[in-house]
């Protein structure tokens, strides 16, 4: 090693300017080195708290490699071999915790205990020093005494020595002299020590971190490079087939994402094939968002846009944020028909068997709402209780989309089967030929019963008029001639009053009828207008049918939208396959003598063959009207009311809060 500089012991004696200069110059380095020796100090510590910090921190990373498997995931506990890989994790932590314990010890005891040491007592040593020197030095009580023995040896007379005296003034001046010499001394030793110590300070902390780090790793390969050489091999591999099958899947989301946002911009747009959008008719479920009508008030609304879903013969709803959905409908047997309702477009209402009016929503497109309507008509008649519900629901759009052709469907099916109004007996007759005759051994052309080209009426309408003169509250016309007279006296003296709820398919006139076929083609060719034409739009009405005539009432307003004498109702029958379809065949005069047929095609929501066993009835009642034998023969063969009144056509009367009276008859089981 280089010579250290140092400070000459033998010119503390003397003291001369020139020794302090160079003494001003040890005591620089000296106060430099106790700052720096501080900062050492602060960064020694700073990486024993570290390393402190790494043992807290490894034994918090064990027992959270341990909870894993407490995890209560959504998607599942999670993968077994990650577990049982996670739980070896954990043990090799604690054993790695050990070792960083055992070195954080021994960081504290070779690396930061030194240069504590060194600090507390070299540097400390010095500065203590350096003030009693500083005391020695300029001390003025010192200083005097040194000056007043010298003033005394320096007064001594010449001529006249004292030995005495002179003895005495050499003892002083030397003790005066001893002092400053001693604390001189031993400032300078200390300050000649430091240049020797400070470089040993500064290399054994050193020293003592390597060995503590070298003692680190060398353990740890002998604790970890055999017994994890294999572990972390099979681990790498694993790590590496998630990987491979993260970038296969991330490629297919990518192409796929690709795919996604190629398509063209109507996508997007909510009804962008509004002239012929692509519709399945044959859904048996349906879920999207749509907005549900509330009333807020007697005359304010509001709209909230909600996801539905039908889950068997049910609609649901479900609010963003839910967990889960809540029963909105209870769709069988109910209808649902597009209406409109506030100014808005796709609007729809769904009506219960009951009659009473539902919830309306609207979809956000053309091609949504009818799949809507398509699908809650599919359900509501139970569709979703079959073995084989899409098949069904197929063949039975199949038979609505049918084109039309000279040869009808609904005749074929009807081959084998009796006339619908042959309820009582297997076939009437009349001698006025006013009722159905016997069934015919061929089947006529479609030609011969309708004309090719004639129009279909979809909806009876009451004119503008009528809404006007609810306004002012005078009495009010319909298109048929009939007022809306609730009372409805012809009904009260009936002994046949029967009400059953339907939906207006759709009127056609007719060239014969002869026949129920008739009936069966008007069926085939409403049913095939609306599908085409996509028509779901359906008036809803009360069809009371009495022992005179067949009113069509307006279940909001009871206002009477048509009115049919049942002596002019020559055809009646329901399809024998969709139980709910029925028609009529009436007989009008007209102005010019001859007369005209049209047929009426409704949806009920009871079987149909209720209805055409009422009508049937109630033509029996006016042809055994003029016999009161007969008339009497028949009441006993007929179930009546409690009070003999009326007659009852079934056992168990629906509530229908549509009804004018509650004492009119009991409405046909839906």
């Amino acid at each position: 090693m280089p010579a250290v500089d140092k400070l000459l012991l033998e010119e503390a004696l003397q003291d001369s300017p020139q020794t302090r200069s160079l003494l001003s110059v040890f005591e620089e380095d000296a106060g430099t080195l106790t700052d720096y020796t501080n900062q050492l100090l602060q960064a020694m510590q700073r990486v024993y708290g570290a390393q402190n910090e790494m043992c807290l921190a490894t034994q918090q990373l064990s027992k959270q490699l341990l909870a894993y498997e407490k995890q209560n995931f959504a998607l599942g506990k999670g993968d077994e071999e990650v577990i049982s890989t996670l739980h070896y994790f954990s043990k090799v932590v604690d054993e790695l915790n050990l070792l960083h314990t055992e070195l954080a010890k021994q960081l504290a005891d070779t690396m930061v205990l030194p240069i504590i040491q060194f600090r507390e007592k070299d540097l400390t040593e010095v500065s203590t020093l350096k003030d009693l020197f500083g005391l020695a030095s300029n001390d003025v009580c010192l200083f005097l005494e040194h000056d007043l023995s010298m003033a005394k040896y320096s007064r001594l007379p010449k001529k006249k020595e004292n030995e005495k005296v002179k003895t005495e003034v050499g003892k002083e001046v030397a003790a005066a002299r001893r002092k400053q010499h001693l604390s001189s001394l031993q400032y300078y030793c200390a300050l000649n020590a430091l240049q020797y110590r400070k470089q040993m300070a500064m290399m054994e902390p050193m020293i003592g971190f390597a060995h503590g780090q070298i003692n680190f790793f060398k353990k740890g390969a002998e604790m970890f490079s055999k017994r994890m050489d294999s572990f972390l091999s099979s681990v790498a591999d694993m790590v590496q087939s998630i990987q491979v099958e993260l970038e296969a899947e991330a490629e297919k989301m990518r192409v796929s994402q690709q795919e996604l946002l190629s398509v063209d911009e109507s996508v997007y747009t909510p009804d962008s094939d509004v002239a012929a959008p692509q519709i399945n008719r044959n859904l048996i479920q349906k879920a999207g968002y749509l907005n549900l009508r509330n009333k807020t008030g007697l005359v304010t609304t509001t709209w909230e846009r909600l996801y539905f879903f039908t889950q068997g013969g049910n609609l649901m709803c479900q609010p963003r944020g839910a967990v889960a959905g809540g029963l909105i409908q209870d769709l069988d047997n109910c209808s649902v028909m597009a209406v409109d309702c506030e100014d808005r477009r796709y609007c729809f209402q769904i009506t219960t068997p009951n009659g009473k009016s539902g919830i309306i929503l609207q979809a956000e497109s053309r091609k949504e709402n009818e799949e809507w309507i398509c699908a809650i008509n599919n359900i509501s008649r139970q569709i979703y209780l079959t073995d084989n519900p899409e098949a069904v629901a197929i063949k039975l759009n199949q038979t609505a989309l049918q084109a039309v052709t000279p040869i009808t469907s609904f005749g074929k099916k009807q081959e084998s089967s009796c006339p619908s109004q042959n309820l009582k007996n297997s076939e009437m007759e009349n001698e006025n030929d006013k009722i159905v005759p016997k069934a015919t051994a061929s089947l006529p052309e479609a030609e011969e019963l309708i004309a090719p080209g004639t129009p279909i009426q979809f909806d009876i309408v009451l004119p503008a008029t009528e809404f006007l003169d609810q306004n002012r509250g005078s009495r009010r016309t319909n298109p048929f001639g009939e007022t809306e007279d609730e009372s409805f006296p012809e009904a009260e003296d009936s002994l046949l009053q029967q009400m059953f709820i339907v939906r207006f398919l759709g009127s056609m006139a007719v060239k014969t009828d002869s026949t129920t076929e008739v009936i069966y083609e008007a069926m085939r060719q409403v049913l095939a207008a609306r599908a085409i034409h996509n028509i779901f739009r359906m008036t809803e009405s009360h069809l009371m049918v009495t022992s005179q005539s067949l009113r069509l009432i307006d279940p909001q307003t009871q206002v009477s939208r048509a009115n049919f004498e049942l002596t002019s109702v020559t055809q009646f029958a329901a399809h024998q396959e969709n139980k709910r379809l029925v028609g009529f065949v009436i007989r009008v005069p007209e102005s010019t003598g001859e007369e005209s047929l049209s047929t009426y095609i409704f949806e009920s929501n009871s079987e149909g063959e209720k209805i055409c066993y009422a009508i049937n009835l109630g033509k029996e009642i006016i042809e055994v009207q003029k016999d009161p034998e007969a008339l009497a023969q028949l009441m006993l063969s007929i179930p009546l009311t409690n009070d003999g009144k009326y007659v009852l056509l079934n056992d168990q009367p629906d509530d229908d809060d549509g009804n004018p009276n509650e004492h009119r008859g009991a409405e046909s089981e839906a």
